[in-house]
């Protein structure tokens, strides 16, 4: 089978490239590494990955506590999940919509989060960030 795509025989980045001596890293690549080690150990990026972590951690763990719930709810005790709560619809109706519901809620609440908590300070450090690259860099890039 013959290909037409132009890219077809170009080689993956790192792949057949012979396994000589790589080339030395410029000094302002180097200093330019520096800076985003710099930025990494900042107190203000330190700050936007607490606020992070703090919301993050928690939503996953309940969220998970909650659909592991629901699910070992739903292979454990049918006869619960089964019990009508109004007409035809039952608990496991209204779990599993509660699990779709909770998504929303918490993709909502994650982005109102980021919004007021860490959006502001995260764009700061990406400026800061910028301008401490190209200083690295010697210039405009």
């Amino acid at each position: 089978m013959q290909y037409d795509d132009p890219w077809y025989d170009a080689v993956a980045s790192g792949w057949g490239e012979p396994a000589g001596p790589k080339a030395p890293v410029s000094p302002a690549r180097n200093e330019a590494g520096e800076v985003y080690l710099a930025v990494q150990r900042s107190a203000a990026f330190q700050e936007v990955r607490s606020r992070y972590l703090r919301f993050v951690v928690p939503a996953v763990i309940g969220f998970f506590v909650w659909y592991v719930a629901y699910v070992v709810a739903a292979t454990t005790a049918p006869g619960l999940m089964a019990r009508p709560v109004l007409g035809a619809v039952n608990v496991a109706i209204l779990a599993g919509l509660g699990q779709f519901l909770t998504t929303f809620v918490l993709t909502w609440a994650y982005a109102r989060h980021a919004r007021l908590r860490r959006d502001r300070a995260a764009l700061e450090l990406r400026w800061d960030t910028q301008e401490m690259t190209r200083g690295a860099r010697g210039g405009a890039s």
